[in-house]
């Protein structure tokens, strides 16, 4: 069969900023969607009857559980989409249609896997990651439904992806607002008419998820696209799945250090203030969370043109992506860190209407993005390493400023400044992890400086071949 379907040549071609408009808005709007998806359960559970404080609190401890549950997904997803981009640079079809495989079968095996063990180990995890007495139930019920639909839910994430990066941002835009949509339509249905609390929550979002990858299924099967499933779509192809779980590793780690870190600051906090102040972070990083995913949004767009012309060898271009990209995540951030400062009652007041956690957590929002107005930089610099498969630089940008800047400081800021010094432990850690990014994109771009478009990539460290 011919293929209706021409791979995304533009890429090579077209203005930069004309590319990364075409391919970044859709993808902000999706992700800003994806964050209000999450924003709505935790306004609607904050707004119980009764126990909207103790239900939002509960909530905010599976904040570390649903991050390894994306380091997970990421671990297939994120390195699919960039080897996927790559490939269809270097025009390599049939590699292209084993890839879908190996996104297919990978997700389920490693979907169903971590379902299985978090559900039997459940209350000591939860317990592990902060829950009390109060909350337990709340996380406990949440948690066993959203673990139940696991595997779609990493299908689903992992095919909207490529669908995007196959060259069909809107398509994939499309599907998240749907989605989205639809769950805050069903959200209070299951939560108040049906009177299922914060499982109603959880059933909702399952549901929605559902949906959403029965259509994408339904898409990469229509044969007349470049990019679409072949039998047998049950396989694994270890050599491509080698490379893609390779360039998955950073940001896999990325995520697994933010189920540290929450872990970690829902300890202290719990230990320093209670479930009152895990409550108040669970708020403020809900609505950090708005504006990171508008970020995550640039760096979807970023990632196929970088990707593309990398493969394609041509240097200027891949440069001239980053900084644009970065401009613009750091206004987003900056933005971010304004509003922080100077409205944050007024942010916080979306999640609750209890005296106590509004004043708790606005003055956990402000602190919490303090230092925030500058992250966009690094967050850039993170997915551009690995948008071009440098795997070990991307790692370490993971690693540095989650893991090794943010946890040492959030154990040793209390024992000086107590529960204040939780908060105190993120803008440090922003502000290190900026300058560390800047100092290897420089390095970076120097010997993209050296480099003609057509060279040898092999200086520059690339593990794609």
């Amino acid at each position: 069969m011919a293929l209706s379907h021409a791979a995304p040549t533009e890429l090579g071609t077209e203005k930069i900023g004309k590319l990364l408009k075409m391919y970044a808005v859709p993808g902000i709007i999706a992700q800003t969607a994806a964050s209000l998806y999450n924003m709505v359960d935790s306004i609607y559970i904050g707004h119980m009857p009764g126990v909207g404080s103790a239900a939002i609190s509960g909530l905010a401890v599976t904040f570390p559980l649903m991050n390894l549950s994306v380091a997970m997904g990421t671990l297939v997803g994120v390195g699919a989409m960039t080897l996927l981009s790559v490939l269809l640079g270097q025009k390599n079809y049939d590699a292209v249609k084993r890839l879908m495989s190996n996104v297919f079968t990978l997700n389920i095996i490693i979907g169903v896997l971590f379902s299985i063990v978090t559900i039997v180990f459940l209350d000591p995890i939860l317990r592990f990651f902060g829950a009390s007495d109060v909350t337990l139930p709340y996380a406990r019920d949440y948690m066993i439904i959203i673990l139940g639909g696991n595997m779609i839910t990493h299908l689903y994430h992992g095919f909207n992806g490529l669908i995007r990066t196959a060259g069909h941002p809107k398509t994939a835009m499309t599907l998240t607002l749907l989605t989205v949509l639809l769950n805050a339509i069903l959200d209070p249905i299951f939560i108040f008419v049906l009177d299922l609390g914060i499982q109603g929550a959880a059933i909702a979002t399952i549901l929605c998820q559902t949906l959403a990858f029965i259509y994408t299924m339904k898409f990469f099967s229509d044969k007349s696209k470049i990019v679409h499933f072949s039998r047998p779509i049950f396989q694994i192809d270890w050599r491509i799945a080698k490379q893609s779980l390779a360039i998955g590793v950073g940001p896999f780690l990325m995520n697994a250090a933010a189920c540290l870190v929450s872990m970690v600051i829902n300890q202290q906090l719990g230990k320093y203030g209670g479930d009152m102040a895990i409550g108040a972070y669970g708020i403020a990083n809900r609505f950090t969370m708005f504006f990171v995913m508008i970020c995550m949004g640039f760096n979807q767009g970023l990632q196929p043109i970088a990707g593309y012309n990398y493969g394609a060898r041509q240097y200027k271009r891949v440069k001239q992506i980053f900084i644009l990209t970065a401009k613009w995540e750091v206004l987003v951030t900056a933005i971010c860190c304004l509003l922080s400062l100077l409205i944050p009652q007024a942010a916080v007041g979306l999640f609750t209407n209890d005296p106590e956690m509004l004043k708790m957590g606005s003055s956990a929002l402000r602190y919490l993005n303090m230092g925030f107005a500058l992250v966009g930089f690094a967050m850039v610099a993170g997915n551009f390493f690995q948008c071009l498969g440098m795997v070990k630089i991307s790692i370490f940008l993971s690693l540095t400023r989650q893991l090794l800047l943010l946890v040492p400081l959030i154990f040793v800021l209390p024992l000086i400044f107590g529960d204040t010094g939780v908060w105190l432990s993120f803008p440090i850690s922003d502000t290190l992890s900026v300058a560390i990014s800047a100092i290897l994109i420089i390095r970076l771009f120097r010997k993209f400086d050296k480099l003609k478009d057509g060279g040898d990539a092999d200086i520059l460290g690339s593990t794609i071949k």
